[in-house]
């Protein structure tokens, strides 16, 4: 499994860093299924893989942790989910998958899909497949703030082995 999450992790840890100026650590991984996966969090950014595997990943926050981050990236003030907001996030997820997917192209065609954006408290995520694992990698940023990459990936039915 280490193999496949730590370019999501090194992805995040770097974008952070690099884009908006800000320290990640990343907490240990763990597994839930589609039927126990319940967001807590107020806004997701999603991307669709597919190719030789399918899936997708997903960053989701707290607002306060969006509007901050779309702070330091705009240098001006949010209180809403707005436009900026959105597309913040959707930057910040189109990043790190790119990295990703760079990554995995060595051994790997992907393709990513442009992001979407779920907003609302306690939204729901429904993923690709009921069958596939997903994988919640927990963050913690600002010194006292969480989000949760969220990776679900499978090989694509037909696709190489």
């Amino acid at each position: 499994m280490e193999q496949y999450i730590q370019p999501f992790i090194d992805g995040s840890i770097e974008v952070f860093r690099d884009l908006c100026n800000t320290e990640v650590t990343a907490s240990r991984p763990f597994f839930v299924t589609q039927s126990e996966f319940e967001t807590i969090w107020d806004v997701s950014g999603i991307i669709g893989l597919s190719g030789e595997v399918s899936g997708a990943v997903a960053i989701s926050l707290k607002e306060a942790t969006a509007f901050k981050l779309t702070n330091i990236l705009t240098g001006t003030e949010h209180t809403t989910v707005d436009r900026e907001v959105t597309d913040a996030l959707g930057e910040i997820i189109n990043i790190i998958t790119g990295n990703v997917k760079e990554f995995f192209e060595r051994k790997t065609r992907i393709k990513i899909s442009m992001p979407s954006i779920i907003k609302g408290r306690s939204h729901s995520i429904v993923w690709p497949s009921d069958k596939t694992r997903i994988i919640c990698i927990p963050f913690l940023i600002f010194e006292n703030q969480e989000f949760c990459l969220s990776v679900a990936v499978e090989q694509a039915k037909g696709g190489a082995n």
